[in-house]
Parts: structure tokens; sequence; C-alpha cells
């Protein structure tokens, strides 16, 4: 990475933070802008709003697509390496008929209040399933619900949840224990990973921004949604779930080569799940899409399932007072837990997602 780069230019504090640096990208490039506003307000009572940026031919037959903030929080990431392509490669690298679409904070109202959740309480990337069908069981979730959200956090209680994980680990594995705890469910409103009930906010925007961008029109779109959380410490992986035998899966390791890691062939650290984001692109664009999540690692996973319980725990039990400070505590626990924010962590996440993003401009070059 250029020891020349700004990181503070790039990297924000707070949601509001985010949402200046990026809009004032855009305005200095002269890109097409979108606000798309979320009924509800942040902590500071700002404006919350998924926000995009249109920059190249409208009329492209290609389309890079940067998203961030998914998972909320998590966005501290994203929109960093979003605000890094844009002040940095911009528009230079792209063939003449490639346009960029940036979708910054897909899920602002997690981004501002330090959730992986939307509003609804909802994991957005567990979503994207057919509210009018049966909706997907996970009984081993069912079976470790208490568990894992257990009444108190210390103590006789917690060290007895904390047993009934490891025996159900012992007895079931490793992979069984991730696909219970991560996969997703639909029962447990306040527990982990909860898909939700109906469409949320976060949801309805993005396949509007589908809509109104007319990406399904297009000859291909590359999309880049990033993460973080799982795997090794800064490492970003480009995790592709389209499935084996598909022409989607086929192009997408021409672009991004033996690092690209597909869970459902068990080469990912992610386990096979249900209702993602990239399931809504598929519905929409087929064959025309060449998806990745880019997950960058964080910190072991039973400490960053530490900082998520906390944080469930206390909106469990009704609205949270921002400012006390066990809440200010169990935040930036969340926060950290998911956005490092050293020096060496950020200078990894801009080089590999410059690098992902130059696969994916070489690869529609070619195509």
């Amino acid at each position: 990475m250029d020891s020349a780069v700004d990181l503070n230019a790039r990297f924000s504090r707070d949601y509001a933070d985010a949402r200046t640096k990026f809009l004032s990208a855009i305005r200095l490039l002269g890109g097409r802008q979108r606000a798309y506003v979320n009924p509800h307000r942040g902590p500071g009572g700002e404006e919350l709003a998924t926000d995009t940026a249109w920059l190249g031919p409208e009329q492209a037959h290609n389309v890079v697509v940067l998203v961030c903030a998914t998972h909320g929080v998590e966005g501290f990431c994203g929109s960093g390496a979003q605000i890094d392509w844009l002040l940095g490669p911009g528009l230079s690298e792209f063939g003449r008929d490639t346009a960029l679409l940036a979708v910054h904070a897909i899920n602002p109202h997690g981004f501002a209040w330090l959730r992986r959740v939307t509003e609804e309480g909802c994991d957005l990337n567990r979503n994207f399933v057919d509210f009018g069908a049966a909706l997907p069981a996970n009984p081993g979730y069912d079976e470790l619900a208490e568990a894992l959200l257990p009444a108190e956090l210390s103590g006789p209680v917690y060290e007895a949840a904390e047993e009934k994980i490891r025996d159900f680990r012992a007895r079931r594995g490793q992979k069984a224990w991730e696909e219970a705890r991560s996969g997703g469910q639909w029962k447990h409103k306040y527990g982990f990973f909860y898909g939700g009930a109906a469409p949320t906010w976060s949801r309805r925007t993005l396949e509007t921004i589908i809509a109104e961008e007319h990406l399904p029109a297009r000859r291909c779109v590359a999309v880049i949604d990033y993460h973080t959380g799982l795997g090794p410490h800064g490492y970003g992986e480009p995790i592709c779930g389209h499935e084996p035998g598909t022409p989607n899966l086929e192009v997408a390791r021409r672009w991004y080569g033996d690092a690209l890691t597909v869970p459902s062939l068990g080469t990912s650290s992610s386990v096979v799940k249900q209702g993602l984001a990239e399931h809504a692109w598929r519905r929409f664009l087929g064959e025309k899409l060449v998806y990745v999540a880019l997950e960058f690692g964080t910190y072991p996973p039973d400490a960053v399932r530490r900082a998520m319980q906390e944080d469930h725990w206390h909106h469990r039990r009704g609205e949270v007072d921002w400012r006390a400070p066990e809440i200010q505590r169990a935040k930036q626990a969340l926060k950290r837990h998911y956005y490092p924010g050293t020096r060496d962590w950020q200078e990894m996440v801009l080089f590999r997602s410059r690098q992902i993003i130059r696969q994916a401009i070489a690869g529609l070059a070619v195509l």
C-alpha cells in the first residue's frame, strides 16, 4: 500500500462522518448521486440514508457495483474501501463501456447505531427469502437459541449456556456448529442471524436500486459486497456463492483465480447460508451476474460472537440509552471486533480491495 495514502480521508469515525466523506468524493468527481432516506434517525438525530453514486456512461453495458454496510457496523470497512477507490483510481482504469455504481450504507441504521442488524432487528443477509413460502428451518439454532443468548452474560447461567454450546460442538462437529449459529434462522426474533418476518426497508431499497439503475438490462454486472469478521486477521477472502457448474462461477474463477472460495464446495471460511443478498442479485440478473462477498478477517470467532452477544442482549431488553456507559462499552466492543481500525488492518483492506476491483475491471474488459 502506498504510504502516502491518507487513511483518515478514507476511513471514518462514525456513520455521519462516512456519509459526509462519501458524498464529498462524489461531488468532487461529478458523479450522479441518489439518496434513499431511511424512516428512522441516527443516535444523534442525524438523517439516515442509503446513498448511491454512478460514475461513467449511463448506458454502459458493464457495471462494477460496490456495496457496503450490509451488516451495518461492518460498513466502516466497506465505506473506507469505496471512498479509497473514488479518491484514488476512480474511473481512470475503467473501460469506455463500463460504469461504477457505489451503494453506500445499504443498512444505514445498523451502521449508525453500531449494530449488525437493521432497524427491524433483522440480519439483512438472511432477509432475502420468499416470505410467501415455507421459511427455511434451522433445528441446530433452535436447540441452542437460549444458550446463544442467555438470560445473563456472566455467572452460573452464562457458564451453563457455554457448556451447552461446547457439548453441541463436541457431539456434532465444527461445521454443524457453524451452520447452526450462522446459517440463518427465522424463529427467534432477538437472536443471531434472524432473517425476519417480511422484507426489510434495506432489502426493498436494494431491489429498488437494482431496478432504477436498469442493472438487469446490462450485459454483465460485477458485484463486490464488503464484509468483515470472518477469517484470518486482515485477509480479504473473495467468497462466491454461485453454484458449481454454473457459468457465473466459471467466470468468477477466471477473474479472481485460486483465491476465490465457494462455501458449497467447502473451500470457504463461510458455510452455506440462507437468505443472502446474493440470492436477490441472482434472481434479478441470472447469468449476467458475477458476485463476490469480500470478507475481511478480524478476531477469533468466539471473541466476535461474544461482542455480538452483548449487543443483542442489551437490545432484547428494550430501547437502549445510547449514552449509558455500559451501552457505549458494548457498542465500541462490537465496532472494534468488526472494524479493528488499526493502520496495518486498514492498509490490508485497501490493498485487497483495489486488487479485487482491478480483477473485476480486467475481467469485464475481455468478455
